[in-house]
């Protein structure tokens, strides 16, 4: 009697780390696709950061570029004794 007793409670005791272990894993499986997602979404948001940071640089290249170029024409103007129109033709 003891022994089946025993058994049982061998039996019982695996049982339940068995369900206690399938449990842990379901959990770590939620939490490794939870991850993945965080990291999915966190990558299409830099990704739209850093398309947006382009166009801003994009538009701050060709600021740069006109302020430059009207700089030119006026240094030549003066110092080709012409208009700034002028100087921008040559």
């Amino acid at each position: 009697m003891r022994k089946i007793a025993l058994v049982a409670a061998a039996s019982a005791a695996a049982l339940t780390l068995a369900a206690c272990s399938e449990a842990t894993e379901d959990s770590a499986e939620v939490t490794t696709e939870s991850a993945v997602a965080d990291t999915e979404t966190n990558m299409d948001a830099m990704g739209a950061e850093a398309d947006a940071m382009g166009t801003e640089m994009e538009a701050g290249v060709a600021d740069v570029t006109a302020e430059a170029d009207a700089a030119a024409a006026e240094a030549e103007a003066e110092l080709q004794d012409e208009t700034v129109t002028e100087a921008q033709v040559d």
